[in-house]
C-alpha cells in the first residue's frame, strides 16, 4: 500500500507540474485517468474515502512544493540575454514512463484486490451470508435386513401362542381385557423385515460457547430405544419425528481442553459406555438409540496440566484425566399427580493413556429413578374404570420384557390384572470399563466389561403387591438384580474406509430386575431384560462412509418358562 501511495503521489505532482505546451493535453488526460482510478478503487472499497482525499491532497501540496523549487532554480539558471534554452525530452522516454506507472499501478491495484476477494471469498463456494456458515448438517442411512427365529423348544400355550403376554401392548389399548388376540402375547413365529433407520441432524453455532442442535430421526413414536422403521406400509408414509433438540454450552481453557460441558432439552446419552454402536460399546443399561429429557453437566480435570498434541486430537479425553458427570431427566410428569418419575444420575470416570499408545477408560456411576413403581387401586371391586389420576399415572408409559410386575387394576367381573406397572424400584449401580491394546497398530484389540446391580430391589415390598409374572414357587419374587457383560473387539477402531474392517463378541447376562427393561438393549432378545446369551459381529468398510455390518444374536431367559429367540441382522450403513 505504501509503494501505491507514493507512485500515485509521483503522478499526481508530475501532473501538476510545470510542462511543455504540446504535453499539457497528454498530462491531463494522464491526471484524470490518475484521478478516476483513485475513484474506482474508493468504490471497490481497496481505499477508503478518507485515504484516498488524503493521498490527492498530499499529491499536490508536493508538486506545489516541487513546481516552487523548479521555479527557483529556472531562476537561479536563468538565461543570459538574447540566450534561447528549449527543454526536450525523447517520446521514448516519456512512453517508457508511461508504461512503467501502467504497470507498477495495475501490478499493485490487482494484488490489493485478490488480497480483499480472498478474504471476502469473492465468487467461492464458502462466499455466503455469515448465518450460513454457522450451521453444520450431518445425518446417517441405515439399510437392514433382519431375520428373527423362535425355536421349537418355546413354552406356548394349548393355541399355540406364547405363555409371556406382551404386557406393553395390553397397556395401550387400556389393559389385558382390550387388547386384540393376535396382540396379548409375544410373538413366537419366525419373522423376516426389512427396516430403515434414517437420521438427519442440524447443529447451530449461536457464539463460541454456545450451539443448539436439532435432530429429526424415523421410529415409531411410543418406542423410545429405537429408531427403526419397519417396511411394508407402502400405503402410507413414514414417521419422521424429533429426536433431539438441545442447547450446549462448552468452556475450554487456554490449552483448547474442554474442562466443562453443560447439556439441556432433549438431549445424547451423556454417561460414558464403553465405545459406540457396534464399537466396543455397552448397551446393558442404555440402548444406543435412546435419548435423555432433562439436564447435565459433564466436568473434567487434567491431571497433566500439560500442553500435548493428544488434546488437540481428543480434548474430551486428554491422557491423563478424570471426569464427573450429573444429570437430572423427567421420566414423565403428571399434571394430575405429585408423584412425577424421575432419574437421578452421576457417573465419576478415568481416562488413562500409556506411552505404548494403549488407553484405559473406566466409569463407575449411580442412577436413581423415583416414583416408578406401581400403585394399585385399592377400592373394591379393584377394576380400572374406577382407578384415580394417581393410578393410572403408575402405569409405564413403555415397557419392554423381563422386569416384575404388579397389577394396578382388574379386569371388569373381577378378573385378573388388567393394567399392570413396574413392582420394584430401580436404583442401579453401575461400573464400566475397556482396555485398548494398541500392539497391533492400526488393528487394535480392545477389552470391554460392564457390570450392573439394582440395590434398590426390596423383596418385602415387591411381594405385597399382586404380581403377574416372575413368582417363584411360593408366589413370590426372590431378589434377581445382577447384570454384566463382556466383550472383546478386534480391528480397525473405527470402520470409516474402504477396506477397514473389525469383528466383536460378547456375552450378555441380565437378570429380569437388574436394569430398567425400558431403556435396555432392543436388540439383544428384541429388548428386555431376564435373559442371556451371546452375540458374533463385525463391520466392513466399502467405500469413504458406507460400511456393512452383520450381526448374530442367541439369547434365551434366565428364569421361568422357555422363551429363546435367535437374531441375523444385516445392515448397510452410512453417514454424511
Amino acid at each position: 500500500m505504501n509503494k501505491k501511495k507514493r507512485l500515485l503521489a509521483l503522478a499526481l505532482c508530475g501532473l501538476v507540474g510545470t510542462a511543455q505546451a504540446d504535453e499539457k493535453e497528454d498530462l491531463l488526460k494522464l491526471k484524470n485517468t490518475t484521478t478516476n482510478l483513485i475513484k474506482e478503487l474508493v468504490k471497490q472499497g481497496v481505499l477508503t474515502e478518507q485515504a484516498a482525499n488524503e493521498m490527492i491532497q498530499r499529491a499536490e501540496k508536493d508538486a506545489e512544493l516541487q513546481t516552487k523549487e523548479a521555479a527557483a532554480a529556472q531562476a537561479a539558471d536563468a538565461p543570459e540575454p538574447n540566450e534561447v534554452r528549449v527543454p526536450y525530452v525523447p517520446e521514448f522516454v516519456k512512453d517508457e514512463i508511461r508504461q512503467q506507472v501502467r504497470k507498477e499501478l495495475r501490478e499493485d491495484v490487482v494484488g490489493d484486490v485478490v488480497q480483499k476477494a480472498k478474504k471476502e471469498k469473492w465468487g467461492t463456494p464458502d462466499a455466503l451470508p455469515d448465518w450460513v456458515n454457522r450451521f453444520k448438517l450431518s445425518g446417517d442411512l441405515r439399510l437392514r435386513s433382519q431375520h428373527d427365529y423362535f425355536p421349537e423348544g418355546n413354552a406356548v400355550n394349548p393355541d399355540g401362542t406364547s405363555v409371556h403376554p406382551n404386557w406393553q401392548l395390553a397397556n395401550m389399548a387400556g389393559g389385558l381385557s382390550r387388547a386384540f388376540a393376535e396382540d396379548r402375547f409375544l410373538p413366537n413365529t419366525d419373522r423376516h423385515r426389512f427396516r430403515e433407520r434414517f437420521r438427519l441432524g442440524i447443529d447451530a453455532k449461536l457464539a463460541d460457547e454456545l450451539k443448539a442442535g436439532v435432530r429429526l430421526a424415523t421410529g415409531n413414536i411410543p418406542d423410545p430405544v429405537s429408531t427403526n422403521q419397519d417396511m411394508g406400509i407402502t400405503g402410507s408414509q413414514y414417521q419422521f419425528n424429533v429426536d433431539r433438540a438441545f442447547l450446549e454450552y462448552n468452556l475450554a481453557d487456554q490449552k483448547g481442553f474442554k474442562w466443562m460441558t453443560l447439556t439441556g432439552g432433549r438431549i445424547a446419552s451423556p454417561w460414558y459406555v464403553g465405545g459406540g454402536e457396534f464399537t466396543a460399546g455397552s448397551e446393558l443399561l442404555w440402548d444406543v438409540d435412546l435419548s435423555f429429557e432433562g439436564v447435565s453437566g459433564t466436568f473434567r480435570y487434567d491431571l497433566d496440566n500439560l500442553t500435548t498434541d493428544l488434546k488437540a486430537v481428543d480434548a474430551d479425553h486428554p491422557p491423563h484425566s478424570v471426569f464427573l458427570t450429573l444429570g437430572g431427566f423427567p421420566i414423565q410428569e403428571m399434571a394430575l399427580s405429585s408423584h412425577d418419575k424421575w432419574l437421578f444420575g452421576g457417573q465419576l470416570g478415568v481416562s488413562w493413556g500409556f506411552e505404548n499408545h494403549d488407553s484405559l477408560r473406566a466409569g463407575v456411576a449411580y442412577y436413581d429413578y423415583t416414583n416408578l413403581q406401581a400403585r394399585p387401586n385399592t377400592v373394591a371391586p379393584f377394576t380400572c374404570d374406577n382407578n384415580t389420576p394417581a393410578n393410572n399415572l403408575s402405569v409405564p408409559q413403555f415397557m419392554q420384557f423381563g422386569n416384575t410386575l404388579a397389577a394396578v387394576c382388574r379386569a371388569p367381573g373381577g378378573g385378573g390384572p388388567d393394567l399392570v406397572g413396574l413392582a420394584s424400584d430401580y436404583n442401579v449401580i453401575n461400573l464400566n470399563f475397556s482396555y485398548d491394546y494398541s500392539r497391533f497398530a492400526p488393528y487394535h484389540v480392545i477389552f470391554g466389561a460392564d457390570l450392573a446391580k439394582n440395590v434398590g430391589f426390596n423383596g418385602d415390598s415387591v411381594n405385597r403387591f399382586l404380581l403377574v409374572n416372575n413368582m417363584d414357587a411360593d408366589g413370590n419374587v426372590s431378589d434377581q438384580t445382577n447384570a454384566w457383560q463382556a466383550r472383546v473387539d478386534f480391528g480397525w477402531p473405527r470402520v470409516e474406509r474402504s477396506g477397514q474392517w473389525n469383528v466383536f463378541t460378547f456375552y450378555k447376562y441380565v437378570e429380569r430386575d437388574a436394569v430398567l427393561d425400558a431403556f435396555t438393549d432392543s436388540d439383544f432378545h428384541l429388548g428386555g431384560t431376564n435373559t442371556q446369551g451371546w452375540v458374533v459381529g463385525g463391520n466392513y468398510g466399502l467405500m469413504k462412509n458406507v460400511w456393512f455390518t452383520g450381526r448374530w444374536l442367541s439369547s434365551n431367559v434366565i428364569a421361568g418358562p422357555a422363551y429363546s429367540i435367535d437374531t441375523l441382522q444385516l445392515d448397510v450403513n452410512t453417514k454424511f
